[in-house]
């Protein structure tokens, strides 16, 4: 029977039933619990607000509280819920209700101004399809009419969500609903039933592969740290996500932190590590909130501790807050911060399952190669087999960004093609244009050509063309988009990030990064040599990028030059361009452009002069104005304001 007014209430019931491997069914009064936290029944309607950092940043927390008014001044009894992110975050805010009976309905851009107008025609049992994303057909509730499905949505339609499945569907931290979502089973039939070399075998048969980029079998890794004999053994999980535009491990953290627990909790068991980190830059306060609660709750139900639920298995989980450098995204950097020292890399052999965290055998994994993990166990590692291509098993994650219709937190399964996400689910390149190139990989992947986006989403397929998944970011540029200015940004970050521990890295990506400023950028009229000088720096570009690859200690050196080396592979012509022609074809490189005034054109009306932050511009009222170009930098302001179209650039 359930204990009223215990703190691990329904929690604490499933769990001695699964102990117990009961497989009956649930007492009446249970079942009405479990189809509560489910939905499945409602004593009262529910308002669902997606309160993950994409949401809040789109203004979510002006939308739950102007929900919670709305609520206050009608005096209307409803349960306000917190959920994470569904992957759709260029329609945040977003806003669910949900009536007794009826099925769950999703409004898109749902501002504090909104509110009241959406909630009162949901009250009032009236939805119009102005703002409406779709509703989710379930067993049991009632379909609205005339309002579309969600799963029928293009940018869900193709996608295979399972570890997206609860996302911004449950309550981040609520133990009982995660618990009712079947949560933890996994952990506990593997405590019950399995010993650790079984646990492995399960996770190998299953394919799995390290999702941080590598694509390490996971399998692997844990059985090197299960054999290693040690009187201490560590898991570490990676949660420090440092590529521009990469927020999967985010998301999934702040809308699910307690299938990660677990996650971890199983690797601990299969490799014999009684103690566990989560390392995750500060910068991430959301997420870092979620997994202190869960962590608490965790260990207050039992989950972590000593002699968890009688088995002999210890766990600590510790959460360490990192301060952010890119660097310390690999590996020996990242057991270094956690040691306590500056986060630089160290050189392999020895790997981190011989002499990692404090010298002892350490298992490293990032937050989603963990969260496939309960899955697995659950439903066994065919299941999981079936999912994908044969040489890449499962789902990945992708943070589609950059000049698509849709961007968001997209799971697709391996095998699918980039075409097939930039276009079925990201609904095609904004305004009509045209696919130019995709960045994949971070900043230090490669850019693949709108020519070759019928690339196929595997490990295998990537390698043979001498490409990296990487953890999952996707930049996608349209045709108005400046190569070099592209691949400039990204140099200039992975040189800034560099930690500069060896020469090849700190010295090789910030003279790739003065090269790249030098061919975008006009050159001064009393150079003699420029178009030369110019031109050697593309053919030395190529050159030092080769060697920074070959001769760099770490992985972020070893990655840094591929922008630049695919950019020459696929897109020399722009290069060429700048050099000889001094011409960007998208007009970005603002240092290239050369503003000049048409005689013939210019009224003299002096707005131009006026609005002129640098005074570049001359001329008497009513009279023809000129550039003084040694003044001019080329911001492009003049050309902005003009009303005469007299402005011309070169």
């Amino acid at each position: 029977m359930i204990e009223k007014g215990q703190d691990t209430g329904l929690t604490g019931y499933l769990i001695e039933k699964v102990l117990k491997n009961y497989s009956g069914d649930y007492p009446p009064d249970v079942k009405r619990e479990i189809d509560l936290l489910l939905r499945r029944h409602l004593r009262r309607p529910v308002i669902y607000v997606g309160t993950g950092t994409c949401g809040i940043a789109a203004g979510a927390d002006a939308t739950l509280k102007a929900a919670k008014e709305y609520l206050k001044i009608n005096q209307l009894e409803a349960d306000l819920i917190e959920v994470g992110c569904v992957g759709l975050c260029s329609a945040e805010p977003l806003l669910d209700y949900q009536a007794p009976g009826r099925a769950r309905v999703s409004f898109q851009h749902v501002t504090a101004d909104k509110v009241y107008e959406i909630l009162e025609e949901c009250f009032h049992n009236h939805i119009s399809d102005e703002h409406v994303l779709g509703q989710v057909a379930s067993e049991g509730h009632e379909l609205w009419h005339g309002i579309p499905l969600i799963q029928e949505n293009p940018f869900f339609k193709k996608q295979h969500r399972i570890l997206l499945y609860d996302c911004g569907e449950i309550s981040p931290t609520n133990l009982d609903e995660y618990i009712a979502r079947d949560g933890y089973k996994a952990f506990l039939k593997v405590l019950m039933n399995y010993p650790p070399e079984e646990v492995c075998n399960i996770v190998g048969q299953s394919g799995l592969k390290g999702r941080g980029g590598g694509g390490f079998p996971t399998a692997t890794k844990w059985n090197n740290a299960r054999l290693m004999a040690s009187d201490k053994k560590f898991v570490i999980c990676n949660a420090d996500e440092s590529d521009p535009g990469a927020y999967m491990d985010r998301a999934l953290v702040e809308s699910n932190p307690y299938r990660l627990i677990e996650g971890i909790s199983i690797a601990a068991y299969a490799v014999g590590a009684s103690k566990a980190y989560i390392y995750i830059r500060s910068e991430y306060n959301l997420a870092v909130k979620r997994l202190q609660n869960s962590l608490i709750r965790a260990k207050e139900a039992g989950f972590l501790g000593e002699n968890i639920f009688n088995s002999g298995f210890n766990l600590q989980i510790i959460l360490r807050q990192g301060p952010g450098a890119f660097v310390c995204g690999e590996e020996t950097a990242l057991i270094k911060s956690i040691e306590g020292h500056r986060g630089t890399p160290e050189t392999k052999p020895p790997f981190p399952f011989e002499k990692g965290l404090f010298g002892k055998p350490t298992v490293v994994n990032n937050v989603e190669t963990l969260i496939n993990v309960p899955l697995i166990l659950l439903h066994g590692p065919l299941w999981f087999k079936s999912i994908g291509t044969e040489t890449s098993t499962g789902t990945k994650l992708f943070a589609l960004t950059g000049d698509t219709v849709n961007t968001g937190l997209v799971e697709v399964p391996f095998g699918i093609t980039l075409e097939e996400i930039i276009y079925e689910i990201g609904g095609g390149i904004k305004n009509g244009a045209s696919l130019k190139a995709i960045q994949i990989g971070g900043p230090s992947g490669s850019l693949v050509p709108a020519a070759h986006s019928d690339l196929q989403i595997d490990y295998e397929a990537f390698h043979k063309r001498h490409q990296i998944i990487g953890s999952g970011g996707m930049v996608v540029m349209d045709e108005n988009t400046c190569i070099l200015d592209m691949i400039k940004y990204f140099i200039n970050f992975l040189q800034k990030e560099s930690c500069g521990k060896c020469i090849p890295c700190r010295e090789g990506t910030n003279r790739m990064y003065e090269i790249l400023q030098m061919i975008t950028t006009r050159p001064k009229q009393n150079d003699k040599h420029e178009s030369l000088t110019r031109f050697q720096g593309v053919i030395q570009l190529e050159n030092l990028a080769k060697v920074i690859k070959e001769t760099s200690l770490c992985g972020l050196g070893k990655t840094a030059p591929n922008p630049v080396l695919s950019a020459l592979e696929w897109f020399r012509e722009e290069f060429e361009e700048h050099v000889f022609e001094r011409k960007c074809r998208a007009n970005v490189c603002k240092n290239l452009i050369e503003y000049v005034i048409s005689a013939e054109r210019c009224t003299g009306c002096m707005v131009c002069m006026k609005k002129c932050p640098y005074d570049a511009i001359t001329g008497a009222p009513l009279e023809p104005h000129l550039i003084i170009r040694d003044k001019c930098t080329s911001c492009g302001i003049c050309y902005e304001v003009c009303k005469f179209s007299a402005i011309d650039f070169i």
